[in-house]
């Protein structure tokens, strides 16, 4: 056999052999959760363009939504929804995804009070005599104010939003957990694994 031959059926065998890895292993989608039905078992999530959970870029439009595995083992926990995608205290914006609009938005914010450096077992966010975190985000009506704790940023921000969107639901401002999904058909996961709610050093 010549050597023309033998390049020409090296390449059939790679170009099959790449087609059925491809089948084979499926593709790997990251984002954050804006919808979970519990009864349906469906999850809606908008995934992340970097694919990096520390230096996310949610604004991968239309969101998905993907059957959750039947497989106890498949999946994770139950995710927690939310639909702010980003908080910028220093360029005073938060971004989140409209449900209305389909869209994400970006909203100008006013400033009441940023505290930096403020790790999950801070008092301020964690309360140590009932061994818990402190509820986020909380919505003052009243004062129309809006105070955010995010572990990622380690930072309690308090600000106001345009008075239009204090009509939204208090989901609208906290963060849905960041979750990765396994599949092969588009809208099936075959598996789930809730990045936020998994402790990768516990044994």
């Amino acid at each position: 056999m010549n050597i023309k031959c033998t390049l020409f059926l090296l390449s059939l065998a790679m170009l099959a052999f790449g087609a059925l890895g491809c089948e084979e292993y499926g593709k790997v989608d990251q984002g954050r959760v804006i919808a979970f039905d519990k009864d349906k078992q469906t999850v809606t999530v908008i995934e992340d363009k970097n694919m990096d959970s520390q230096n996310p870029d949610y604004s991968i439009l239309p969101p998905h939504t993907y059957t959750m595995p039947t497989d106890p083992a498949e999946r994770g926990a139950d995710p927690k929804i939310g639909l702010r995608m980003k908080l910028d205290v220093d360029k005073k914006f938060i971004r989140i995804f409209n449900p209305n609009s389909q869209a994400i938005e970006d909203l100008p914010i006013e400033i009441v009070d940023v505290q930096k450096d403020i790790a999950k077992d801070h008092p301020l966010v964690f309360d140590k005599d009932k061994n818990a975190a402190k509820k986020f985000p909380v919505v003052d009506q009243e004062k129309k104010t809006i105070a955010i704790y995010s572990g990622r940023q380690k930072m309690l921000a308090t600000f106001s939003v345009p008075e239009d969107y204090f009509a939204f639901p208090e989901h609208t401002w906290d963060a849905g957990d960041e979750v990765r999904i396994y599949w092969k058909e588009k809208g099936k996961a075959i598996r789930f694994m809730n990045i936020s709610k998994t402790d990768i050093f516990k044994k």
